[in-house]
C-alpha cells in the first residue's frame, strides 16, 4: 500500500457546509508530500517528542516503544494539526481572528498557537466548563467567553459572532490540513524507531490522527501494520467503516473522562483513509483504559487521560496476540486529566487491578481482638488505608463489632494470599468483590 503520486487524486475535502467557515483551498488532496510539506512548516512551534523503550516491554512480551506526545506544550498531539491550519490561513483571515467553541484539546491548542502567532483568537464555552479549563485557556492567550449552559448553546454563539465579525469558525474536521499535520506524527515515529512491525493509535470518533499517520507510515513502509483502538462503549469508528459512511445517530458521552475519546464521527476524509491505510479496529473496555492508565503512571511517570492511554489498553487486555515477539510503537498523545479525576481513576484502576481489597469481619469487644487483626496485617505485609468500627447496626450478640478494612496490595498473588490468611482466623469473613 501506499499513497498516491504527486499528480494523482486521494481525497476531495467534503463539500462545505454553509454554516462553517472555510478553510484554506490550497491542498484540495492528500499526499505524502502534503505530510512532508506540513512537518518542514511547523517543525519550529511543536515538539518532536521522544519514542522510547518502555518498560512495560518485558511485561507483555514485545518491544514497545512509547510516542509521547502528551509531552507536547498543551499536552496534545493536536497541536500539529492546529499550527499548521493556522499556519496556513490567507493573512487577511489571521487579522481578523479565529473563534472555537469547545473545552477539547483542540481548543485548547488554538488557543496557544493563535496567540503565539498574534492571531486574536476566542473561545466559547458553555457555563458547565471545568474552571481549570477556562483558566488554562486564558493563560494561553485566548479570550474566553462563557455562554450557555451547554455545548451546543456555546457553538451557536461562535457561529454568530463569526458571522457577525468576520472571525474563522474552526472546529475538529477533516480538511487535508489537518489531516497533514496530525500526520507528521506518523513521518516522526518511522525516523525515530527502526525495524517498526506496527503502530497503535487511538481511534474513536476523531480519527484523524490514525489517518493522517497511517497515509505517512504505509507512504514509507506498506508492511508496517497501522491499528486503531475505540472505546467499546463508543465504537464509532467500526460502526462507520462496517456501513461505509460516517454514523449520523451516535451516542456520546457528556462526562470529562470521554471529551477526547467519545464525539460525532470525523468525516468521511478520515473514514476513506482509516479504511484505506489501516489494518485493525480494536475496542477496549473503561476498565483496560483505567488499568492503562495506572501502567503508565507507575512504568513511565506519565499522567495521561483516556485518549493517551487507550493504545495501550488495548496491549493490556491481550487484543492483540499477533504482535507478541513484535516492536511496536504505542501513541500517547495526550495528557490532560483532571486534578479532581485523577485520583479518582487511579484508585478505581487499583480496586481493578485486585491491589485494594475491601473486606468486614465480626469480632468480640474484648481487648485485643483488633490488635490480632492488624498483627495478621502487618505480618502479609498490606498497607490499612482505612478502618472502620461499627457497633450500632451490626445484628449478631451484644458484644460483637463489625471491622470494615480497606488494605493496598502488591498484586493479584498477594490479595488470594491475604485472601486465605484472613479466611484461616476469620471463616465467617466477607470479602467485597469489585
Amino acid at each position: 500500500m501506499k499513497i498516491i503520486s504527486h499528480n494523482e487524486e486521494l481525497l476531495r475535502d467534503p463539500v462545505v457546509r454553509p454554516e462553517r467557515s472555510s478553510l484554506p483551498a490550497c491542498n484540495k488532496f492528500i499526499r505524502f508530500e502534503d505530510i512532508s510539506a506540513a512537518a518542514f512548516k511547523i517543525q519550529c512551534g511543536v515538539q518532536k517528542t521522544p519514542c522510547t523503550y518502555s518498560r512495560l516491554s518485558k511485561q507483555y512480551g514485545m518491544d514497545i516503544y512509547l510516542k509521547k506526545e502528551f509531552l507536547q506544550y498543551t499536552g496534545s498531539v493536536k497541536e500539529r494539526g492546529v499550527l499548521y491550519l493556522l499556519m496556513s490561513l490567507q493573512q487577511d483571515q489571521q487579522r481578523k481572528g479565529v473563534i472555537v467553541a469547545s473545552d477539547t484539546n483542540f481548543s485548547m491548542a488554538v488557543a496557544y498557537h493563535a496567540s503565539e502567532h498574534q492571531i486574536p483568537v476566542f473561545v466559547i464555552m458553555s457555563t458547565s466548563t471545568l474552571p481549570a479549563r477556562v483558566k488554562m485557556c486564558r493563560e494561553y492567550g485566548a479570550m474566553v467567553i462563557s455562554y450557555g449552559s451547554t455545548a451546543r448553546d456555546a457553538q451557536m454563539h461562535a457561529k454568530r459572532l463569526a458571522q457577525e465579525n468576520g472571525y474563522l469558525y474552526l472546529e475538529e474536521e477533516d480538511s487535508s490540513v489537518y489531516l497533514s499535520g496530525l500526520g507528521t506524527m506518523g513521518l516522526e515515529i518511522y525516523e525515530q524507531v527502526p525495524k517498526l512491525d506496527a503502530v497503535i493509535f487511538p481511534a474513536g470518533a476523531h480519527c484523524g490522527l490514525l489517518a493522517g499517520s497511517a497515509a505517512a507510515l504505509k507512504h514509507l513502509n506498506e508492511h508496517i501494520s497501522v491499528i486503531g483502538v475505540e472505546s467499546e462503549s463508543f465504537p464509532v469508528l467500526q460502526q462507520s467503516l462496517k456501513i461505509g459512511h460516517p454514523v449520523e445517530d451516535q451516542t456520546r458521552s457528556n462526562h470529562q473522562f470521554y471529551r477526547d475519546v467519545s464525539g460525532p464521527c470525523f468525516g468521511t476524509n478520515s473514514l476513506q483513509l482509516t479504511g484505506k491505510f489501516v489494518d485493525k479496529v480494536v475496542t477496549v473496555r473503561e476498565e483496560d483504559i483505567l488499568i492503562a492508565m495506572l501502567r503508565l503512571l507507575e512504568y513511565e511517570r506519565a499522567t495521561v487521560d483516556a485518549e493517551g492511554s487507550i493504545g495501550l489498553a488495548a496491549l493490556v487486555t491481550g487484543k492483540l496476540p499477533e504482535l507478541k515477539g513484535k516492536r511496536v510503537a504505542v501513541a500517547v498523545c495526550s495528557g490532560n486529566l483532571e486534578l479532581s479525576l485523577m485520583r479518582q481513576c487511579i484508585d478505581r484502576a487499583l480496586t481493578l487491578d485486585n491491589r485494594v481489597c475491601k473486606f468486614s469481619i465480626l469480632i468480640s469487644d474484648c481487648p485485643g481482638d483488633i490488635s490480632k487483626l492488624l498483627a495478621i496485617l502487618a505480618r502479609e505485609e498490606t498497607r490499612v488505608l482505612d478502618i472502620k468500627q461499627e457497633h450500632m447496626y451490626v445484628a449478631s450478640d451484644l458484644f460483637t463489632s463489625e471491622i470494615t478494612c480497606i488494605v493496598e496490595t502488591r498484586d493479584k498473588i498477594h490479595t488470594a494470599q491475604l485472601r486465605n490468611a484472613l479466611l484461616d482466623c476469620y471463616p465467617m469473613m466477607t470479602w467485597m468483590e469489585r
